[in-house]
């Protein structure tokens, strides 16, 4: 298969920024060839580079949402950093049970659906300690990529998936085997009940999505141009309820990028708290 030119290279990093925001920057052909060579045979392409280019001049919708599936799809894991969930049970909850009935968390660009089934995770554990007196709990996962979605929705993952930031302790507790099986585990409908997963592109309007009280967008925002950051930053802002907080990536900051937020340093890590109008 050979290798496409330098030219075709930048106008599909063009064609991806345009789609879905996602920076590729210099030199990144490697992994542009990693992700889409499956899709060369699977729609039956001569090479790779007449791919792209049907991809970057055609109207093939299927092809389209493939590549950028492909190029999206994001490695995960349960409860990540550890700290973005502890301070869901030392600090958000007990705050948000002051003041709400009815909670609403979204997990942006929730990938194969680890983050949203974290927070789930958390809740129940808290209500077990703390009942939190009926409060209604709604987790919203949002992606791009189809398959993804799928993947979420089926709650189902195998040992590798399993072995990846989750207890033993916790798989026990929250997830049952398939077919009677320890390689391949799905999650209880007790966590599954406080879940729903949607197809949602960042760069596009939020407003169907409704108002939420908690947004995590962890370890995305790092592939987008600052432009597109901000942008993005200022849709959360306005899908936050008063008093709503946004949780980042660890590596991932708001400098320079939005005036919306105000920095809450918490013990370990930092949050961020929308700003009252």
């Amino acid at each position: 298969m050979r290798i496409f030119s330098d030219d075709l290279y930048k106008k599909f990093a063009s064609f991806l920024e345009k789609q879905c925001g996602i920076v590729l920057g210099e030199n990144k052909q490697y992994l542009v060839k990693s992700r889409l060579t499956p899709l060369v045979s699977q729609f039956d392409f001569p090479s790779l580079p007449d791919l792209i280019e049907k991809v970057i001049t055609g109207h093939n919708n299927q092809l389209r949402n493939s590549v950028v599936d492909a190029m999206t799809t994001n490695e995960t894991l349960w409860f990540r950093d550890v700290y973005p969930f502890e301070l869901l049970t030392t600090k958000l909850f007990p705050e948000f049970l002051k003041t709400k009935r009815n909670l609403k968390v979204w997990s942006a660009a929730s990938s194969s659906g680890q983050e949203a089934y974290s927070i789930a995770m958390c809740a129940i554990e808290y209500d077990k300690i703390k009942p939190m007196n009926n409060l209604n709990i709604k987790i919203t996962g949002t992606d791009i990529s189809d398959s993804m979605l799928n993947q979420c929705n089926l709650g189902q993952y195998d040992s590798l998936a399993l072995s990846r930031g989750l207890s033993e302790g916790r798989k026990r507790q929250f997830f049952i085997p398939v077919d009677g099986l320890m390689n391949k585990m799905q999650v209880k409908p007790e966590v599954k009940k406080l879940t729903s997963f949607k197809r949602l592109n960042l760069l596009d309007s939020y407003a169907g999505l409704g108002k939420f009280d908690l947004i995590f967008c962890r370890n995305v925002l790092i592939y987008f141009s600052n432009d597109v950051k901000s942008q993005i930053l200022n849709q959360f802002a306005n899908a936050l309820n008063p008093d709503g907080y946004l949780i980042l990536g660890a590596s991932e900051s708001l400098n320079g990028l939005t005036d919306k937020f105000e920095m809450v340093r918490c013990n370990p890590g930092i949050i961020y708290k929308l700003k009252a109008k």
